[in-house]
C-alpha cells in the first residue's frame, strides 16, 4: 500500500467531484457525473454495484506514461486473477486539460474497492449501488473544513 499525502483534501475532493467520467461499452461512451444517476450505464451493464478505479498518477501526482501503464498492467493482472469484470473508462477535467484512463468494475464491494484503490495509491474511486446516484469515495481523512457534500463519502482508515 502506498502512503498518500495530500495538502488539501477538500480541494482535491472538489476537483474529483467536478471531473467528467465516462465508460466505453460496445463503442459508446456513457457519461457519468458525481451526484447523478447512471441509468444508461446500468441498462447496458446490469450489476448490483459499480466502481470506477484507475491506477494512474498515484497520490494525484503526475507520473510518466510508462510508469502509469506499468501500474495499469499490474491492476488489470490483479483484476484478472480475481475474476473481476471490467470495462474501459476514463476521467477528465471539465476543460479537457487532463485525462486519465481507468476501469469500471462490477460487483465489487466497498472493502475490496477500498483495498484496490489504496494498493494502487489512489485517493478516491467512484462507487455506487444500482439505481442510486454516483458517489465519490475519498480514501482520505475528511478535512475539518470540508463542506457536507451530499455525494462524497470519506472512507479513511
Amino acid at each position: 500500500m502506498r502512503e498518500i499525502q495530500v495538502v488539501d483534501a477538500a480541494e482535491l475532493a472538489a476537483l474529483y467531484a467536478a471531473a467528467q467520467y465516462a465508460v466505453s461499452i460496445d463503442g459508446d461512451a456513457i457519461a457519468l457525473r458525481v451526484g447523478a444517476l447512471a441509468p444508461d450505464l446500468e441498462a447496458y451493464l446490469p450489476a448490483p454495484r459499480y466502481v470506477l478505479i484507475s491506477a494512474w498518477n498515484p497520490a494525484s501526482e503526475p507520473r510518466s506514461d510508462s510508469a502509469n501503464e506499468t501500474a495499469d498492467r499490474a491492476l488489470t493482472a490483479r483484476l484478472d486473477a480475481a475474476g473481476i469484470a471490467r470495462q474501459a473508462a476514463w476521467a477528465s477535467a471539465p476543460d479537457g486539460q487532463w485525462r486519465e484512463p481507468g476501469w469500471l468494475l462490477t460487483g465489487v464491494g466497498p472493502a475490496e474497492a477500498d483495498r484496490l484503490a489504496r494498493d494502487f495509491g489512489q485517493a478516491a474511486v467512484l462507487a455506487w449501488d444500482h439505481g442510486e446516484a454516483v458517489r465519490l469515495r475519498m480514501l482520505l481523512p475528511a478535512p475539518a473544513e470540508a463542506p457536507g457534500w451530499a455525494h462524497i463519502d470519506w472512507a479513511a482508515g
